[in-house]
């Protein structure tokens, strides 16, 4: 359920910023495939690739985590 989570946030601030999974995954230096099993939820990303995601998107960690509250 975390790493569906996970993936779902990736993805979705992925095609906010207008990338690709070739394009980020390039951007990240990591292959095609193992960001395609990130966003599935297929595969938990680790520190390394979270790091890698934030820096590519220029968004924060806490931007990013499936933990964060959204108080409207």
């Amino acid at each position: 359920m975390e790493a569906e989570q996970w993936g779902r946030r990736i993805r979705a601030f992925r095609k906010l910023k207008g990338y690709t999974q070739e394009g980020l995954a390039d951007k990240m230096n990591i292959s095609v495939s193992i960001l395609g099993e990130i966003e599935r939820g297929n595969r938990m990303p680790d520190q390394d690739h979270i790091q890698k995601v934030t820096e590519a998107l220029n968004i924060s960690v806490e931007e990013l985590s499936p933990e964060k509250v959204h108080l409207t």
